[in-house]
């Protein structure tokens, strides 16, 4: 067993308890997840920006024109020179005497110009600026793509995710109010137990008195041993009775130590080490005002929550039915540079555009919006009837409530009036007007009284954690 001492109020078993409970954990890192999903669906109405980029080699290059035309490119002086030396002799050779002598004499001019050479030096050029390297080829793109319109999805899908993200803090507020609840029941549970177990002391204590004071009743003949071994007998179950409470008290203080995060074996006490029980008078008087209470509850704003992503929902199966508008633009380079020639450098061009998709023929959209909308119907059914649970619940626990306290002022007038028979029981004995039977009957109504008020304040206890749990408070 441990050996530290350490006193612990109701207050500082909730802070432990919340600290340490791994569902509650579990629940803080949904919420951390939700809200990341709602940033992520809020992202994609922003513009995208990405990068593609790639390289290729290839066994031979991209030719633009073929050999003939590359051959017909390269000699296009000499072929322009044979046509023009043909016509001159075709349109001269009418011409008498000097047609011939004429018309050789011209091409001889033709032909000592250069012309011809030139021209096949141009269209040798025109060849090499025509022959492109695309051997070794990379190319990229840089894309800028921004949606306009897609027919509502991306507004319903943030939405979904804003409301999953409301939904997981509730149900983060849930999980801790029961781990509240539960460290509440486990705190209540010692106080009973450890009254429980100081009232046995009592009772023992009390019984040992009797058993004493029967003994000298035995040696003074004015009792017999037959009234001495009832009275030990007696004595020997409120022991037995007194073990049972100290072991309930042990097993208490470890489903304690369990809800707030600490080893079983913790040695510690309850409240002020006396945890005495406040006299409770009248009822507490509580207005309840059922709008108020479905407002604050987790479950129906859960519920409320699940009606509107149900709507999303219907939004989003609508939208397959609805055209979509992206913008899009970016820039475009590669090497060979295509925009200069084919030459052996990078050269690029921006580009921009509009992508319309208009959906024509659909008809799983159409059962996917059906398939919605139930589901929408059945998020409202489910409200309803959680309402009329809820008013029920609250209706129950306001008379266990009310009755607890009538409990507990019956309780207390039992224990004046044990306390009181008890006190003449004692004085009739030892007048001897009584009988030890007699003494033990009054302990055995004392007793039962004081659990009663041990019980009716327990109950009080425990009735306003579950009705301030079923009010959302």
């Amino acid at each position: 067993m441990g050996h530290s001492q350490r006193m612990l109020t109701l207050d500082e078993c909730r802070e432990r308890a919340l600290q340490s409970n791994r569902t509650l954990k579990q629940a803080e890192l949904k919420k951390e997840e939700t809200d990341a999903l709602k940033k992520m669906a809020m992202m994609q109405m922003l513009p995208k920006v990405s990068a593609n980029g790639g390289y290729m080699w290839m066994d031979k290059s991209v030719n633009l024109l073929s050999e003939d035309q590359k051959q017909r490119l390269n000699t296009m002086g000499n072929s322009l020179e044979e046509d023009i030396n043909a016509a001159l002799h075709e349109q001269l050779n009418g011409v008498p005497l000097v047609g011939d002598a004429l018309a050789e004499r011209l091409s001889g001019v033709v032909s000592s110009s250069g012309i011809g050479n030139r021209i096949n030096g141009i269209g040798n050029e025109i060849v090499q600026g025509l022959e492109t390297d695309t051997r070794n080829m990379g190319f990229g793109i840089v894309t800028l793509t921004q949606p306009i319109y897609m027919g509502g999805k991306l507004a319903a899908a943030y939405s979904t995710a804003r409301l999953m993200d409301e939904l997981s803090g509730i149900e983060y507020d849930k999980e801790r109010e029961a781990t509240l609840v539960a460290v509440d029941e486990a705190y209540w549970q010692v106080v009973s137990v450890q009254h429980k177990q100081r009232l046995a002391e009592q009772y023992a204590a009390l019984l040992d008195t009797l058993e004493r004071n029967v003994e000298l009743a035995v040696e003074a003949e004015v009792s017999t041993k037959g009234d001495l071994a009832k009275v030990r007998v007696k004595r020997n179950e409120a022991q037995m009775s007194l073990t049972k409470a100290n072991n309930g008290l042990l097993l208490s203080k470890m489903l304690l130590a369990q809800r707030c995060g600490m080893p079983l074996d913790t040695i510690f006490e309850v409240g002020n080490g006396q945890t005495e029980l406040l006299t409770h008078g009248e009822g507490d008087s509580l207005s309840i005002n059922l709008d108020d209470v479905y407002a604050r509850r987790a479950e129906m704003r859960m519920l409320r929550i699940g009606d509107s992503i149900a709507r999303e929902g219907v939004r989003m199966a609508a939208s397959t039915l609805k055209p979509n508008v992206v913008f899009t633009g970016g820039y475009l380079f590669s090497n060979p540079n295509v925009f200069d020639g084919f030459s052996n450098s990078w050269g690029g061009t921006w580009m921009a555009g509009v992508a319309v998709s208009v959906p024509l023929v659909h008809p799983g959209g159409v059962f996917a919006v059906k398939a919605a909308k139930a589901k929408q119907k059945e998020a409202e059914y489910k409200r309803r009837e959680a309402e009329e649970l809820i008013e029920l619940q609250v209706n129950k626990l306001s008379c266990e409530l009310e009755l607890a306290y009538k409990r507990l002022a019956e309780a207390e007038s039992s224990i004046d009036e044990a306390n009181e028979n008890l006190k003449l029981a004692d004085e009739s004995f030892k007048a001897g007007v009584c009988s030890s039977s007699d003494v033990m009957a009054a302990q055995t109504a004392w007793m039962q009284a004081q659990s009663e008020a041990i019980d009716a304040h327990i109950d009080i206890e425990m009735c306003k954690v579950y009705l301030k749990q079923a009010l959302g408070r």
